[in-house]
């Protein structure tokens, strides 16, 4: 087994800019697949789910490569949040693995819900939805425990490398794949060119056209490239520490949030409770949590996104069945023939009633 897992690294090294293209592709696939035959959907999250699987571990065997290589420099610094992230996951090892059991729950839980759906009844799928909850609630939990700061997503490091500047693994090219570096000597000078030393005059079609502007400030320029704080702060630094009891609050409601919604949607309790419930913490969270100083520019974005998913709201309860959904479909209805617009529409007349059986596709 260790012998395979070896080739496969191997394989993996030398060919990772291409298996990072066939994931790109397989993963646009399964946004068209949902409505082309019956259980689509279930093939499109279990290739989804699987493809991302495959990629955490992909970034694992590539980032231990990376490290190991000294003569690996990337094109541009690390990002604040992979910096973070890996930082806190080389520290502390119930970190990496509850970071990581996280991200693996998130990759799978509406591939288990399909699952449940097709064989089991609707007591016991929501029983599963609410276990899933109570497991992801737990590590975020700890997480937040572990680090003591508001919680990122996704809290492990993201990649941002290009696989094309990855430093070869050995002397021996890829059978698979053409070189990826230049021949290091270079060809010699056809026997005809060797005596021709006089320069042709450029023709005046060639010749790149004057500059129309001048060029930018040397301060423009060089801004961009100046180091600020972030720059100089230790990783684990990036974020501040919680320091006040509304502080743990606002980021406890938070991470409870989803389960509490998961539990009253699970009682099969009719009308707006649970999205009333759910929203009611949502901004209780808000209120309470700390604001950010200008410097803290990975607990901005943070915040920032956290903002950006109360519009998923539009796609819950009985927002999404009283106001969202009919808007989408006379839309849809409206453009069914339209050029270019009739793709969208089909789009949506595959992807509504999938919001209208699962829950993980909008859950918080």
């Amino acid at each position: 087994m260790s012998s395979a897992l070896a080739h496969y690294e191997s394989f993996l090294v030398h060919n990772v800019s291409t298996i990072s293209t066939v994931e790109s592709t397989l993963r646009s696939i399964t946004w068209i697949l949902p409505g082309r035959f019956k259980d689509a959907e279930l093939a499109s999250e279990a290739l989804s789910a699987t493809l991302n699987v495959m990629s955490m571990y992909h970034d694992t065997l590539l980032a231990k490569f990376i490290q190991a290589d000294s003569k690996y420099k990337p094109l541009i610094p690390s990002s604040l949040h992979t910096r973070y992230t890996r930082a806190w996951s080389d520290k502390d090892a119930r970190y990496k693995w509850a970071a990581r059991a996280l991200e693996l729950l998130r990759f799978v839980e509406l591939l288990i819900e399909m699952g449940l759906r097709r064989k089991t009844s609707r007591r016991t799928r929501w029983r599963g939805i609410v276990l899933l909850e109570i497991i992801k609630a737990f590590l975020r939990l700890v997480l937040l425990r572990i680090t003591r700061r508001p919680l990122l997503s996704p809290p492990i490091p993201e990649r941002e490398y290009d696989p094309s500047s990855l430093p070869p693994a050995s002397d021996t090219s890829s059978p698979t794949l053409a070189p990826s570096s230049p021949p290091s000597s270079i060809p010699p000078t056809p026997e005809h060119l060797r005596n021709n030393h006089i320069a042709l005059p450029p023709h005046p079609l060639l010749t790149p056209p004057p500059p129309t502007q001048s060029p930018l400030p040397v301060e423009e320029y060089l801004l961009p490239k100046a180091l600020t704080t972030s720059s100089v702060k230790a990783p684990t630094s990036l974020v501040k520490p919680l320091s006040s009891p509304k502080e743990w609050l606002s980021e406890i409601i938070y991470t409870l949030r989803p389960l509490v919604y998961g539990v009253l949607l699970s009682s099969g309790r009719k009308g707006n409770q649970p999205l009333v419930t759910a929203l009611i913490m949502e901004f209780v969270s808000l209120n309470l949590r700390r604001i950010p100083s200008p410097s803290s520019a990975l607990e901005r974005s943070e915040y920032a996104r956290r903002d950006r998913d109360i519009l998923w709201y539009l796609l819950r309860g009985s927002i999404w069945q009283t106001w969202t959904r009919p808007k989408l479909e006379a839309f849809a209805k409206s453009t069914a023939h339209a050029p270019l617009l009739g793709i969208f529409s089909a789009f949506v007349n595959d992807w509504v009633p999938l919001i209208d059986e699962y829950y993980y596709y909008t859950a918080p």
